[in-house]
């Protein structure tokens, strides 16, 4: 496997929960808990990416490698260009964004994403899942992909796609029975140089209608590779119910 680094962007605000990077899970700072995953994948190094003094400061109790990025920035993804200019990463290096409200992500889905990206020669690669219920197919919280048969992005949308016609009623769609339909997990893996032109690019009116930073990238051409994923992905922390089901993942899985 080639090397790569993992960053992991890290803001203090959020609406639903403020300074969740920060908030406990069973004795430990979130952003420690997601570091401690990074680390045990095959990643030459993990930096956490922030703009916050208080994350800063606990990451470096903690012991984690972290950069201090400007405040300025509108996406996860112009941070991670500012760390690899920061840190001098060179054009080819590969760069896996891992989300700072993600504890309980397994290494190996790090690993498999770094390695999609260099097999496939894609500029960008992700993962996914097969989605089995037909309200996270509904759901606009969970992002849908559909891919092509080289394993290309075609489109992301948080509308139920791809909408089966004859199965469906209208408004209330189901479960396609003749393909997958595929929740996109939000981890990537880029080359360097691919960092550097997504921070030349403003934001896409498809990007600003959907809300997904990805389609930038799709409208100005760039092939998203999409592996489904070898490992289930837990979800992220985005509410107080998500914090409470990682809190007893973690007490569960600590027992054991």
């Amino acid at each position: 496997m080639q090397d790569f680094t993992v960053i992991i962007p890290a803001r203090y605000a959020s609406e639903r929960l403020p300074g969740k990077c920060l908030l406990d899970i069973v004795g430990k700072p979130m952003i420690q808990r997601v570091y401690e995953q990074a680390i045990q994948s095959s990643a030459r190094n993990v930096i956490v990416a922030t703009d916050d003094q208080r994350i800063f400061d606990v990451v470096q109790r903690f012991g984690g490698d972290v950069c201090m990025t400007s405040e300025t920035h509108s996406s996860g993804t112009d941070r991670l260009q500012e760390v690899a200019v920061l840190r001098r990463l060179d054009d080819d290096h590969v760069v896996v964004n891992v989300q700072g409200d993600e504890p309980l992500i397994p290494p190996l889905a790090i690993d498999q994403v770094a390695d999609e990206l260099m097999e496939n020669q894609a500029r960008i690669a992700s993962l996914a899942e097969p989605i089995v219920d037909v309200d996270d197919f509904r759901d606009p919280n969970v992002v849908k992909v559909v891919i092509g048969e080289d394993g290309g992005a075609l489109y992301f949308s948080r509308a139920p796609i791809p909408w089966p016609r004859d199965e469906s009623t209208p408004g209330q769609a189901s479960l396609p029975t003749q393909m997958a339909a595929l929740k996109h997990l939000g981890i990537y893996a880029y080359q360097v140089r691919l960092l550097n032109e997504f921070s030349t690019w403003a934001p896409t009116i498809l990007e600003q209608t959907e809300k997904l930073e990805q389609l930038r990238a799709m409208w100005h051409g760039v092939k998203i590779f999409i592996g489904i994923s070898a490992v289930p992905i837990p979800a992220g922390v985005d509410t107080e119910q998500d914090l409470q089901r990682a809190i007893e993942f973690i007490r569960t899985s600590e027992k054991t």
